[in-house]
């Protein structure tokens, strides 16, 4: 979005709230100020946005011009992170090939509700440099739309292979190869060397959510079967017939909770109980405040480590976001022990008694509704309690979704110990510096850093070690790694690395600079992609626009200086000299 299309809206926004105040006499939202206010504020945060955008957007790639690539890299998913990471790739001058298996990209995004939204203030969700929101909490559709502008502002779409899954990633063949000897394996996809050609590195961008996850983890059960009225997923909601009927939600995550909003807003029943949300597990909701948020994502390693003071968030949480219904807070889990629900509307519909929530398990869906073993706070799932039947005209299954698979890649990438999340910098195989898992390995978080684009540090990271291979990392330093964090996160709940703050990150990326001096002298283009460029050496012909270098035309352009040019080799290589250009 322009930022004149962003500012169009506000104030066409506030134009229409005037209006409809003036249509109902409605003086008191015509004279308030929090409207100027908020239309200000909203000025001043697209302004905010084109400074960001100045200061750290890496201009794209120069088309209709030969580039002399540094390196090839396979990016598997076009979501969101695949996007992201590919942009900043090519930006940087690194030739890349997008596989999707999906008809179009925007990866989970593409596959909910339109009412969807952030939870997180939008400043918080930069995924790239080049991303203008119109508002904090844009919905799915400026989201799309953000993501596709930036897929198309750097020339992605001959990069991308819509269509495509990734069934297979090996290792190729010496004779697949010129030279073998950059200190990595080279990798091949689908096992098509003459269509895709060997890659220096791969970047798994899946994400953590996959296909809906039903009952059973199938949409056909017996249980569904029994029930009279409509079974629906969470993420099924934009046409379903909600208005005036009784609405279960199954599960307590982000997903039921905004299944909940969306169920009232489409007019669901709200008395007598209102929405009934089902929940297994109690999650800590905490207030949509970017000072509050960053502050708690703010505490490092969270509840492990002697900072006992983190209690005091728990309390304060409470007392903001809970007030009048303090019993729905988590008896059982801690603040820092699990990811977060961040949501403002949500304990507002309980306290006014337009939801219900119960704790409990979900035992069989009835020909009426659903039959549930209703336990008391504190209890665990599967204790004992009391058996009630809650009437309903839709169940919604806010179950979430399935972990994307990644059997494609090499068993002996994740070694006994050193399986997803427990990988270097939490992203990368410990075996192999070459295989990125960006935004892949998560498991749990009060993270702003993921969700606003830390991974684009990743992937700077990954390109400075295809630059310099003496800032690339040996596979028993990566497990030290591993192993430290461990040791310093020992007794964590869920493991060192299943729940990780902001902070932590900030640590790791400083500790990432300060252990290997060497490194140092890329900080600038780790941190803020300041620096590396990619390198013209011509005009591209209709027919190979900006295609890899081929032997010949690496010789016209190598001059007479005796230095090469073209920074990789004809198998894909990077070239030592590139370190020290």
């Amino acid at each position: 979005m322009s930022s004149l299309a962003a500012e169009r809206e506000n104030y066409a926004a506030f134009f229409r709230d005037t209006v409809d105040a003036l249509r109902h006499g409605d003086m008191l939202t015509l004279l308030s100020p929090t409207r100027m206010f908020r239309l200000f504020f909203n000025t001043v945060y697209i302004l905010s946005q084109l400074v960001i955008i100045w200061l750290f957007k890496p201009p794209p790639p120069p088309r209709h011009k030969k580039i002399a690539y540094r390196g090839r890299i396979a990016v598997i998913g076009a979501g969101l992170t695949g996007v992201s990471t590919a942009a900043h790739a090519v930006a940087h001058g690194f030739d890349v090939v997008l596989y999707e298996q999906g008809d179009r990209i925007g990866g989970i995004w593409a596959h909910v509700n339109a009412s969807s939204g952030l939870q997180l203030n939008s400043l918080l969700y930069r995924f790239h440099p080049a991303v203008l929101w119109s508002r904090a909490f844009p919905k799915r559709d400026e989201i799309l739309s953000e993501i596709t502008r930036v897929w198309r502002e750097y020339d992605l779409e001959r990069h991308t292979r819509l269509s495509t899954p990734v069934t297979s990633v090996r290792r190729a063949k010496p004779q697949e190869l010129d030279d073998v000897g950059e200190g990595h394996g080279l990798w091949v996809i689908n096992d098509d060397v003459e269509g895709g050609g060997v890659f220096d590195t791969v970047v798994v961008t899946v994400g953590t959510c996959g296909k809906p996850r039903w009952i059973g983890n199938s949409s056909g059960t017996s249980q569904e079967e029994t029930f009279a009225g409509l079974v629906l997923h969470s993420s099924e909601m934009d046409d379903a017939p909600l208005e005036g009927k009784r609405v279960i939600v199954i599960g307590s995550g982000a997903s039921g909770v905004e299944a909940v909003e969306a169920a009232i807003k489409r007019g669901a029943k709200t008395t007598d109980g209102g929405v009934v949300m089902i929940a297994r597990n109690d999650k800590w909701i905490i207030p949509r405040n970017i000072v509050m948020d960053t502050l708690i994502s703010a505490q490092p390693f969270g509840r492990e480590m002697p900072l006992r003071w983190v209690i005091v968030w728990e309390k304060i949480i409470t007392a903001w976001n809970y007030h009048g219904v303090e019993d729905l807070t988590p008896a059982r889990l801690g603040l820092f022990e699990g990811t977060p629900v961040v949501n403002d509307e949500f304990l507002g519909h309980v306290r006014r008694g337009r939801c219900s929530y119960v704790r409990g398990d979900p035992q069989q869906l009835t020909s009426g509704g659903v039959r549930v073993n209703v336990r008391r706070r504190a209890s665990k799932p599967g204790d004992e309690g009391e058996e009630k039947e809650f009437s309903a005209d839709v169940i919604v299954l806010a179950t979430g979704f399935q972990k994307p698979e990644i059997g494609f890649l090499p068993d002996d990438l994740f070694p006994e110990g050193y399986e997803r999340p427990n990988l270097y910098l939490q992203n990368f195989s410990t075996e192999d510096w070459s295989v990125l898992m960006t935004n892949s390995s998560y498991t749990n978080a009060i993270d702003i850093a993921r969700i606003t684009g830390l991974f684009k540090l990743d992937t700077r990271m990954l390109l400075t070690f295809l630059m310099d291979k003496n800032a690339r990392p040996i596979p028993k330093d990566m497990k030290l790694w591993v192993d430290v964090l461990r040791f310093v996160k020992r007794g964590a709940r869920g493991g060192a690395l299943g729940f990780f703050t902001y902070m932590e990150l900030t640590i790791w990326l400083l500790l990432f600079h300060v252990f290997r001096l060497d490194r140092l002298k890329w900080l600038f283009f780790i941190m803020q992609g300041w620096g590396v460029r990619p390198k013209v050496v011509g005009d591209a012909d209709a027919e190979a626009d900006n295609k890899p270098l081929g032997a010949r035309e690496r010789n016209e352009v190598e001059g007479d200086s005796g230095k090469k040019a073209s920074p990789i080799t004809p198998g894909g290589n990077v070239n030592g000299w590139v370190r020290g250009d």
